[in-house]
């Protein structure tokens, strides 16, 4: 019985992932807005610095002042 409600839910969740691509319209993105005024694109270097190392690093940062500025240790050997 389980095999038989996964496919099913399987079947309804792909069914509905298909008519929800099918039924939205396309971004138009080459059409241009009045007033629009983009700048220039980003490289490859910037946008990977940007869009993956920058938040890399400020995990590493936060990860790092976490550990030490983490005071529950000492508090545990003092009692």
């Amino acid at each position: 019985m389980d095999k038989k409600n996964a496919l099913r839910a399987g079947a309804v969740t792909a069914g509905t992932t298909l008519m929800m691509l099918l039924m939205t319209s396309p971004a138009l993105a080459l059409t241009r807005d009045d007033g629009d005024d983009p700048g220039p694109g980003l490289s490859i270097g910037e946008t990977l610095g940007l869009y993956v190392a920058l938040p890399i690093v400020l995990f590493l940062v936060i990860a790092g002042l976490v550990m030490v500025l983490d005071k529950s240790d000492r508090q545990q050997k003092q009692a």
